[in-house]
């Protein structure tokens, strides 16, 4: 048996120097907050048997207080992307029908606590999750990838992700356009990268889009 290689993952700096990777617009993002918006999305969505996949959660800051989340869940194809709020009780119905379908793949990043998340708030175990950093690792890379690595890697480009972004308040009723762009790019970006493991393409993302 062949053994496995082991390939380097890219450190910051060397993701630093690479050209920026073109985010998705607001104008290609859906905000659905309300159940009939979230069977508008379900219906767009269940023609793509793959999307990306991630979640968001208000942030916890005391030792042993214990999330409430996710409060944002993200699905995108590889052209449009959702950004689901849960406050609505038949936005989380449909969210989880979404999550719960055999037929659709959700692929991500380091999704083990989302899942756990997803199941304490919605009830459902989310089915047929591709956590993306277990694909990277079966082609030698040893270290998890992450968005970041895997853009880098695939396309050459550098995602930049909002720190303040990622810390902030995403149990708000009304999510701000640095925090839309966050999550559904984070989504978007995990849909490109299936993609491109699927085609075993390497292209930059404004070509595959």
């Amino acid at each position: 048996m062949t053994p496995r290689p082991h390939l380097p993952t890219p450190n910051k700096d060397e993701i630093a120097s690479l050209p920026a990777f073109p985010l998705l617009g607001l104008d290609r993002i859906t905000l659905v907050n309300n159940a009939q918006g979230a069977r508008e999305a379900a219906a767009a969505l269940r023609d793509h048997p793959h999307w990306g996949f991630d979640t968001e959660s208000r942030p916890t800051f005391l030792k042993d207080q214990v999330s409430d989340g996710p409060h944002v869940v993200q699905l995108a194809t590889s052209d449009r992307a959702w950004v689901f709020q849960l406050h609505d009780p038949g936005c989380r119905d449909v969210v989880a029908q979404l999550l719960g379908h055999e037929g659709h793949t959700k692929a991500g990043f380091g999704l083990r606590d989302d899942r756990q998340r997803i199941m304490a708030k919605l009830g459902v175990s989310a089915a047929k999750v591709l956590d993306l950093n277990h694909v990277f690792r079966e082609k030698g890379y040893r270290k998890d990838m992450g968005v970041k690595a895997a853009v880098a890697v695939l396309f050459g480009q550098r995602f930049a992700k909002s720190k303040k972004a990622a810390t902030s308040n995403w149990a708000a009723r009304q999510l701000n356009a640095s925090q839309i762009l966050y999550a559904a790019n984070d989504a978007w970006a995990a849909a490109l990268v299936h993609q491109a493991l699927m085609m075993g393409t390497s292209t930059p993302a404004g070509d595959s889009a």
